[in-house]
């Protein structure tokens, strides 16, 4: 029998360990592990390759400030080139999910180099109540935003297809609405994403500090206590005891934050923790400028360690970038904080920078590098083991590693959307090399040679 492709030399990372074997990959799966070299029409060599399961970006805004049947093929464009082969949209919608959730979905199917799933965000009484419309159409995660309310409660929807227009929307999360979306993802078997921070502390925290005429990072950190962050995980975790839902903290950069989770935990809530590379990488203390402004805000030198401690210890689940796909003009609109846009883009340096500053600097194993970036989310989100895994049978999403390549973060780099990046000019060492999508290669040497449309919404099971 003559094989699609076989990966021949490279070292293969399971979360078990490491194994010396040749891949081999027929008709989008992998079909088995070999000594041998058979008959193949490809032949791709690993040597001094690790190849380990498809990186999954479990948080990734775009559709926002371009419309989604563009910035699909910008935002998996670099994706592809990072590592990343299956990428998960934050999905927000001004109006109900039945007028307006299948052209997103017909936009997005053909547009995409690489795989994508969605997480749904509720804000409004008529959403929850289409929260299982979306599960009919392939949505099985639901997204909540404890930090948008009251005077605060302003946020940018996803365009419309084709639009050019930005589409900004006032919002009320109220803890009532909260409540209610926790007890439907129960009832419906679904897990809950919480941006957690308590906004009416928020929006005190940020009149005060404008009314004493602070500006900067530190005074966008301080406006957003992590202590507000805790008294929302706290909120919610209650609702997720109650109701028997699991709750997914999104973005957790903080050492308070974490402690919270952790309290929560021995109360009996079922918990699981993203963090983000600039939690990991980033201080207020030695950030200047407004660039890395991003909701929650980037903490202390202390934090940024707490995280790592964290991570390396398997306190902390997954890795989602948290990816906004906009532009320097948008981003820096004024000359403070308070006016500049908050969020950046990330989705090309998330892997090249655990492999950096995680696997090269001996924080995080390969072991645990492969669960943080697909094994983990793959099975917390009803993807596994379709994606997150090599095991027999599974789709052949293949992220190929080479610890030794050193190159420099420029943000012409991945060929997104956005014209800037906050790790400019930063030297990191161990970069994907190749991106595999069920057997296709789709980057090869931070060249994007798959065909766009390759991409397919992934199917989801309720866990």
């Amino acid at each position: 029998m003559t094989y699609d492709t076989v990966i021949t030399n490279s070292h293969i990372i399971l979360p078990q360990g490491m194994m010396d074997k040749n891949i081999i990959i027929d008709e989008g799966k992998i079909v088995g592990f070999t000594n041998d070299i058979p008959s193949c029409d490809h032949k791709i060599n690993g040597n001094g390759l690790i190849s380990v399961p498809g990186a999954i970006d479990t948080h990734v805004h775009y559709g926002v400030y371009s419309p989604i049947n563009e910035a699909a093929k910008t935002e998996s464009h670099a994706a592809a080139i990072g590592g990343i082969t299956t990428m998960m949209r934050m999905l927000r919608l001004g109006n109900s999910f039945s007028s307006s959730l299948q052209a997103q979905l017909d936009a997005s199917s053909q547009n995409h180099y690489i795989d994508y799933a969605i997480h749904a965000s509720i804000f409004t009484p008529q959403q929850i109540n289409e929260m299982n419309f979306c599960i009919e159409k392939g949505i099985t995660s639901f997204k909540i935003y404890m930090n948008l309310g009251g005077e605060i409660g302003h946020v940018y929807m996803d365009m419309p297809p084709n639009s050019s227009k930005i589409d900004a929307a006032q919002v009320d999360v109220t803890d009532e609405i909260v409540e209610q979306i926790v007890k439907t993802a129960a009832s419906l078997g679904c897990p809950v994403l919480v941006h957690a921070e308590d906004y009416e502390s928020c929006g005190c925290g940020i009149k005060t500090a404008k009314e004493k005429k602070q500006d900067g990072l530190h005074a966008w950190s301080e406006s957003r206590s992590p202590e507000f962050e805790a008294k929302a995980i706290k909120t919610i975790s209650k609702f997720g005891r109650d109701y028997s839902c699991v709750i997914y903290f999104v973005h957790i950069g903080s050492k308070r934050a974490l402690e919270q989770i952790e309290e929560e935990e021995k109360l009996g809530t079922k918990i699981f923790v993203e963090t983000c590379p600039h939690y990991l990488t980033l201080s207020y203390e030695k950030q200047e400028g407004y660039l890395a402004k991003v909701m929650p805000p980037i903490r202390t030198e202390n934090d940024r360690k707490a995280i790592w401690d964290a991570l390396s210890q398997n306190k902390i689940d997954t890795i989602g970038t948290d990816h906004v796909a906009n532009k320097l003009k948008l981003k820096l609109d004024g000359d403070n904080v308070w006016s500049a846009l908050a969020g950046f883009p990330g989705i090309g340096t998330g892997i090249p920078i655990l492999l950096n500053d995680g696997v090269n600097q001996n924080r995080i194993t390969l072991e645990q590098f492969v669960k943080i970036t697909s094994q983990n989310a793959a099975q917390i989100f009803g993807m596994y083991p379709q994606k997150g895994s090599l095991e027999k049978n599974s789709d052949a999403d293949i992220t190929m590693i080479d610890l030794k390549k050193e190159k420099k973060v420029t943000s012409d780099l991945f060929g997104g959307f956005s014209d800037y990046i906050v790790y400019e000019g930063r030297n990191l060492k161990g970069w994907p090399v190749k991106t595999i999508v069920r057997g296709e290669i789709i980057t090869d040497d931070f060249e994007v040679i798959g065909k766009l449309g390759h991409g397919k919404l992934v199917e989801r099971k309720i866990n």
